[in-house]
């Protein structure tokens, strides 16, 4: 598996949140974002994000937190049915994969060894699934790893 290393920008964000096992729920929070985006005209060149705010071995699964998000400009005004927030951007090892159940497992057991082979650590701040509208037509997503040297 593939891996680069990316700064991701800093970025403000409309997300939808879904609380509980991560999984087949997500997809929830993923459709009530898109639906939400394509009634603001937001569809066409947008970049989606997930972002899984908690570790599993660590916070209970009904108290974990899952954000489907999507990029927007500073100029944007908001309405109520979305939150605001912001991805902190910095540095990120990217890895693109199936966006199948199987490949995406199989990707997870690669993606941490391939790290610390690669002279980074990971940093302390959420992973992020990345969709393109290319990447979704075709299957793919990126999982961005916060890194940093060791």
């Amino acid at each position: 598996m593939e891996m680069k290393v990316e700064t991701l920008p800093k970025q403000r964000i409309v997300f939808v949140r879904q609380i509980g096992p991560y999984g087949p729920s997500n997809m929830q929070a993923m459709e009530k974002l898109k639906k939400w985006a394509e009634e603001n005209n937001l569809t066409n060149s947008a970049t989606i994000f997930g972002v899984p705010q908690d570790n599993p071995e660590i916070t209970r699964p009904e108290n974990c937190r899952y954000d489907a998000c999507i990029a927007i400009s500073k100029d944007y005004q908001m309405d109520d049915s979305v939150s605001e927030g912001e991805l902190s951007g910095g540095e990120y090892a990217v890895f693109k994969v199936k966006h199948t159940a199987d490949d995406v497992q199989k990707a997870w057991d690669e993606i941490f060894p391939a790290i610390q082979n690669s002279g980074y650590q990971m940093d302390n701040k959420p992973i992020i699934e990345r969709y393109t509208g290319e990447m979704v037509n075709n299957d793919y997503c990126e999982l961005c790893v916060p890194v940093k040297s060791l």
